[in-house]
């Protein structure tokens, strides 16, 4: 015999806890998808493809050190997923408030020298991307602390009791 639970439609919805580096780490997930699809969706450009095929992207020469550039700066983000979910709280809150800091002027870089008409295009994908890291950061600063019982409470400094007729 099958029970089944009925539940009413009227019933409130509950939001679960999510740990700060499982929002980090998807804050980034989402920020490798925008930034790789914004490279993609550039092959579209009339000449991208042309420039590539002549061995120029951004207008410099491709080279091993140009894709080994290119490829850190793709792993980088990559591997902050799989880091806000394994580092220490401390160190997982440095690297990812240092990373995003420094992820900011990166993913603007992406819109230097393009053309007024391209405008949309990067101001969408790169304010999408600068919203994620603003986001991480966020998270980061704001990570949640817990009191350690070793520490002593700073607003109720212990004082002995005064103890009133024995």
């Amino acid at each position: 015999m099958n029970k089944t639970r009925h539940v009413p439609i009227n019933s409130a919805l509950t939001d679960p806890q999510i740990p700060v580096q499982a929002k980090i780490a998807a804050a980034w997930t989402s920020f490798m998808f925008l930034y790789i699809y914004l490279d993609y969706f550039a092959l579209y450009k009339p000449g991208f493809i042309d420039d590539l095929r002549a061995g120029v992207v951004f207008g410099l020469d491709i080279s091993p050190t140009l894709l080994t550039i290119f490829l850190a700066l793709i792993a980088i983000p990559a591997l902050m997923v799989w880091l806000s979910m394994t580092l220490p709280a401390r160190v997982n809150r440095a690297t990812n408030l240092v990373v995003a800091s420094l992820f900011i002027p990166v993913s603007v870089f992406n819109a230097v020298g393009e053309s007024s008409s391209w405008s949309f295009f990067y101001g969408l994908s790169i304010g999408l991307e600068v919203l994620l890291l603003a986001f991480i950061l966020r998270s980061a600063w704001t990570w949640p602390r817990t009191s350690s019982a070793s520490m002593a409470e700073p607003a109720a400094p212990r004082r002995p009791q005064i103890q009133m007729g024995r």
